[in-house]
């Protein structure tokens, strides 16, 4: 097939003038060529044609391609990872991962929260605050846990993100509303064992790739799976491979929050144990990290026994199985 590459590439945003807190999600040129080698190696043509701009430019000229292979996170606003697919759409060329609605839901935590409450999974209570004034409404028990409710790759959360008391709270999510200007999550602390579950697959077909725990070192930050400890997690992290009674309960939640949600071709969904050692969802993202060597879906199929090659080829079958 000839399969055309949308992306954003980290160092063209670090050239513009972005932070490096700014560009966080975007890829590394070493994701870019991982995802191009294995394409290719599937007996695929890839086009790399990069972000929505040059997308845009592309579409304009005419072009088109037998399927486009899209991790591009986007830019602005909250449903930023959506325009591209809603452009793909617009000119009826079909692309990997979730529909441009689905990517936008999952990307709102708060409001994706509601929507997987609504099918009777546990969620840790929560409340989205828009101003300091609406710390006045919580009447959830401390510890509580503060992020950013539309950021990936733990952008906003750190050491401070889980706070003991209301002067805490005020400090943190003052900071997060001037520096992210969005909306942030507040939600119980939940001080269980964490899981982060891979998947690949669409409907009836999709299924467990494989499930590791994240274990804290000496140097992490403790018990909050933060940028700094993902950015360092050689140091910092141990992905253990879970196979027990409550991996497997967390899998098979997860799996039905992923069926359940119409994520498509490949995902992760982050789940912990609550203080009533129930597994309750943190959040879900439908357009997960594919880096070869850091991000945790590859990492969980590495441990699976899959290789890099075999999970691109999945995506890439699932997305053909269903177009």
């Amino acid at each position: 097939m000839q399969i055309g590459f949308t992306y954003d590439l980290k160092d063209d945003y670090l050239k513009d003038g972005f932070t490096e807190d700014q560009a966080a999600e975007f890829d590394s040129i070493e994701t870019i060529d991982g995802i191009c080698f294995a394409l290719t190696e599937a007996g695929h043509k890839v086009d790399r044609i990069g972000n929505c701009k040059s997308l845009v430019k592309r579409l304009s000229a005419g072009e088109k391609w037998d399927l486009v292979f899209n991790i591009a996170e986007g830019t602005n606003g909250i449903a930023r990872e959506s325009l591209i697919p809603a452009l793909l759409e617009a000119y009826d060329i079909p692309y990997t991962f979730s529909s441009a609605a689905v990517l936008s839901l999952c990307l709102d935590k708060a409001l994706c929260k509601r929507v997987v409450s609504s099918f009777g999974f546990k969620t840790a209570p929560f409340i989205e605050v828009k101003s300091c004034a609406d710390l006045d409404k919580i009447n959830i028990p401390y510890p509580l846990f503060a992020k950013p409710v539309a950021e990936g790759t733990s952008k906003g959360v750190t050491g401070m993100s889980k706070v003991a008391d209301r002067k805490e709270l005020e400090r943190v999510c003052s900071e997060l509303l001037a520096k992210y200007r969005q909306n942030v999550l507040v939600e119980k602390f939940l001080p269980g064992r964490e899981f982060t579950v891979g998947i690949t697959g669409t409907g009836i077909s999709a299924h467990v790739v494989g499930n590791i725990e994240i274990i804290y070192g000496e140097k992490a930050e403790k018990g909050i799976y933060s940028y700094a400890n993902k950015a360092n997690y050689q140091d910092r992290i141990t992905y253990a491979y879970a196979t027990d009674a409550t991996a497997r309960k967390t899998e098979d939640l997860a799996l039905a929050i992923y069926k359940s949600l119409d994520i498509r071709d490949a995902g992760r969904v982050d789940m912990r144990l609550g203080d009533d050692g129930e597994p309750y969802f943190i959040e879900v993202n439908p357009l997960a990290g594919l880096n070869p060597s850091v991000s945790d879906l590859p990492i969980i199929a590495y441990k699976r026994g899959m290789t890099y090659l075999q999970l691109i080829k999945e995506i890439v079958a699932s997305a053909c199985e269903r177009l």
